[in-house]
């Protein structure tokens, strides 16, 4: 049996390993706000339990039982948000931090009984797909906001799971399934300009454009990084 700060790391360094090149003691220790001393310590027992390759100038890669072990918890804590907003009546900005501390302590019976209670959701309340039971995560093809062209316009597919961004997009009434048209963007600040489902005009931060994934009408491109933005479960 696996404890939290176990299934904590591994979580961090699954998302880790898709945003950068290189997973370092300091990049987990700076994502997990954490000292690079602990990091170090849990690094070497993760080691030797099986779960992580860890090379020095390479960086940490994750293991195939540890990747398993990650997808996992990342799953449990889909399924969660997902419970949460469907039959307790959350806002999508309030369950992060729940499914966060309730992840690590649900059974696998309880797993199997959210997830049938739900009719096995393929994505949570934010648009992140769920992981399958036999762990197969399905990677996105969306593009950021940030990358659509003047012109170009699409549907919100995903917003990253941040409290502060969630809360944000909220009050200004955008959500999934949101239709967004680039109108202007600014060179200065990378800010965007867009209508909002033919309607209202906002000007967006570059931040919240990386955060905010679109299905374009016209998906032409390549994203070089797949799940690029801040991945927080």
């Amino acid at each position: 049996m696996t404890n939290k700060s176990t299934e904590d790391y591994l979580k961090h360094i699954f998302w880790l390993n898709r945003l950068v090149e290189k997973v370092t003691t300091k990049s987990i220790a700076d994502r997990m706000g954490i000292s690079s001393a602990s990091v170090t310590d849990m690094i070497k027992k993760l080691t030797h339990n099986g779960y992580l390759i860890y090379e020095p100038y390479y960086g940490v890669k994750l293991t195939p039982r540890g990747e398993k072990l990650a997808i996992h918890v990342i799953r449990r804590h889909r399924l969660i948000e997902s419970f949460l907003v469907t039959a307790l009546g959350y806002a999508w900005d309030k369950v992060h931090d729940e499914a966060e501390r309730l992840e690590h302590v649900i059974s696998e019976e309880m797993e199997f009984r959210i997830d049938q209670f739900l009719g096995y959701p393929k994505f949570d309340p934010h648009g992140d797909p769920i992981p399958s039971q036999d762990g197969v995560l399905e990677e996105s093809t969306l593009l950021p906001l940030s990358q659509l062209d003047i012109g170009e316009s699409g549907i919100i597919q995903r917003i990253s799971d941040s409290t502060s961004l969630l809360n944000y997009v909220g009050r200004l009434d955008i959500a999934l399934g949101t239709r967004l048209a680039v109108e202007a963007k600014e060179v200065f600040d990378g800010s965007t300009k867009v209508k909002v489902d033919n309607k209202k005009v906002l000007h967006l931060s570059r931040d919240a454009a990386d955060q905010i994934f679109i299905k374009s009408n016209s998906q032409k491109k390549i994203i070089k990084k797949k799940n690029r933005g801040k991945e927080n479960a």
